[in-house]
Parts: C-alpha cells; structure tokens; sequence
C-alpha cells in the first residue's frame, strides 16, 4: 500500500500518520481543526496535538474538502476518531473505492449501538474491509520512533496481513490476528481500568492495591470477551495484558491522569473543562456496563468506574465496596 488516508489529527493520529510518512507512505490526514491543517503546511508540525513532533514531507494535511480529490488513489483508511463520534467521521471515507481496507485505531464503543468500532465499519460502508490497530502505544512514544509493538486485527486474514504490511517497520512491529472481537474488546476495557489505576494513585495506595486491580481488571475483560466469542489468548497477548499493563502504569495515559485527577478530588466534568484530548475510558464506563448486561456478564470494576464518574460516588468508598464483594475462586477443580 502506498497511499493512507488517515482521519483524524489527534495526537494518536498524528503519531501514526508521522509513523508511516517515516516508512515512505503517502498520507493524506485530514483534521477537524483548520489551524492543524495550516500548521502542518507552514511548519510541518502540528500545533495542537504532539507538536514537539516534526511531520515528514510525504504527509499532506487537509480539510473536509481536501478528501474528495484524492479518495479514489486511497489505498487504506486509517480511522483515529473519538469512537462517540466515529460514525460521522466515517462519512469521508464513503468515496474511497470498494474493498479499501479500513483500518480502526480507536479504543472504544459506539455510545447507543454498543458496537465495535469494525461493526460499525461494516454497517456504515458495508463495501469496505474493516480491520483494528490495537496494542501498547503511546501517541508520543510512537511519534517519536521508539520502538513499539502492536495487534493488526480482521476477521479476513488476507486483510490482517495487508495490515501488518502497511504499518511495520524496524520501529514498529505488527503481530497479526484474526480476533477482531478480543482485540477491540481489550483495547476498550483497559481504558476503564486505568481510569480506576489512577483512581488509586490519587488515593495515595501503592503497588499491592494496584497489582490486584491489574489482575481482576483483566479477568474481567477476559470473562466478556469469551461471552462474545474472543479467543481468550488474546487477552494474554499485547492487545490484552500488554495495553492493560501500559495503561495503568503509564505516566503517559490519558485514562490514569483522569483517575488520578478524580481520586484527588476532581470530577469528570471539570476535567473535560481544561482538557481537549480525549478520555476514552470515561465514555467506555458507560458502554462497557451496558455491554456486560446484554451478555449477562458482571463487570465489577467498570461497574465502579462507572458510579464514580457518573453517579458521584466517592472512590474510598468504591474501593470498600469491592473488597467487600462475597468471596469468590479463581481456580477451583
């Protein structure tokens, strides 16, 4: 693939199309915002998101209007949008040509449809190739270069492996799956329980509360995925442990310094006022409790998450709750 269309100019979009314009690839990236469009014209950098990150020449930046002339050159569509707002944002692929892949590099579900992001894909442009980019990466990381490595996901392996193809690199290596469901499904999750890991950190606790929040955290995730039909290997890979681990541990997560934000004292609502990158995990709190009802899973942790952003229930008290939850096994024959 020579041609990437990525939509969406965020820091984790910028990252990837900087990534791929190091490879060689022609990216046309749109944005939302005309001063990012302008900013990566004059000065090759843009100015709201990871800026400190200069963007190859082989990146042209545009608006909505700047799609249509090059939609029929795409080779594949790179989607980076808030996934609240990914349905909408997908309308600017609908010129591309039929079969283009379509890859999703969101970490969420749809508000209302409860959809994975490639459901979404197949509903809304049902001629195209939905596929995930998902695993441990920090946009500011991967922008820089440093070495990383990630899932490329879809249910058909030919567009798996295409996938692969187009994002790896000596920096960046790409494990193939055919998993969509157990990749997506970890990649949205884990946002929810780095909110709650740096819930804890704001509450002061350390590394026994967290290692055990870690752990539930993912056999939480594990439990619905395998309801929805993931392979519980996933979980056990980059896309499951290895996001988790990085999430909520990462100085870097967005989704820790909003718990951590909320554990001191704050609120979700007064942390959207001074930030304009996006959380996913407090949007995810809200699906993902859904999500466990339709398919009659609980999903303790989220369930908390949930309460505390929502329903303003203090953390300490959380915290009590769950470790007062009925005694349970882990492994019992």
């Amino acid at each position: 693939m020579t041609h990437v269309l990525v939509l969406g100019a965020g820091s984790w979009g910028t990252a990837l199309a900087a990534h791929l314009g190091r490879k060689g690839t022609r990216v046309t990236l749109w944005a939302y915002e005309p001063e990012v469009v302008e900013g990566i014209k004059s000065k090759r950098r843009n100015p709201l998101f990871l800026s400190e990150v200069e963007l190859p020449e082989s990146i042209t930046a545009v608006g909505t209007a700047g799609i249509a002339p090059v939609a029929g050159t795409v080779d594949a569509v790179l989607m980076v949008a808030p996934s609240k707002v990914f349905r909408s944002v997908l309308q600017h692929a609908s010129g591309v040509r039929p079969g283009t892949p379509i890859v999703s590099a969101t970490k969420g579900l749809e508000p209302g449809s409860l959809d994975l992001m490639t459901e979404v894909i197949a509903d809304a442009l049902p001629a195209m190739r939905p596929a995930v980019l998902s695993g441990p990466s920090f946009a500011e990381e991967v922008g820089q270069g440093a070495p990383t490595a990630v899932v490329g996901a879809a249910e058909d392996s030919e567009v798996a492996l295409l996938v692969q193809e187009t994002f790896a690199s000596p920096t960046f290596r790409v494990y193939a799956s055919t998993d969509v469901v157990g990749v997506q499904l970890a990649g949205a999750l884990k946002n929810v329980i780095a909110v709650a890991a740096g819930m804890l950190a704001g509450l002061g606790l350390g590394h026994n509360t967290r290692a055990a929040l870690i752990t539930r955290g993912l056999a939480e995730i594990t439990r619905l995925g395998e309801a929805m039909g993931a392979d519980p290997r996933t979980f056990a890979g980059l896309a499951g442990v290895g996001d988790l681990v990085l999430t909520t541990t990462g100085s870097l997560s967005r989704n820790r310094q909003l718990g951590e934000f909320v554990g001191q004292g704050g609120t979700l609502a007064q942390w959207k006022e001074t930030h304009r990158t996006v959380a996913e995990g407090a949007d995810t709190a809200l699906t993902a409790v859904e999500l466990g009802q339709r398919h009659g899973v609980e999903l303790p942790l989220c369930q908390q998450v949930h309460d505390i952003l929502y329903g303003g229930k203090d953390p300490r008290v959380a915290l009590v709750d769950l470790m007062r939850r009925s005694q349970k096994m882990e492994v019992w024959k």
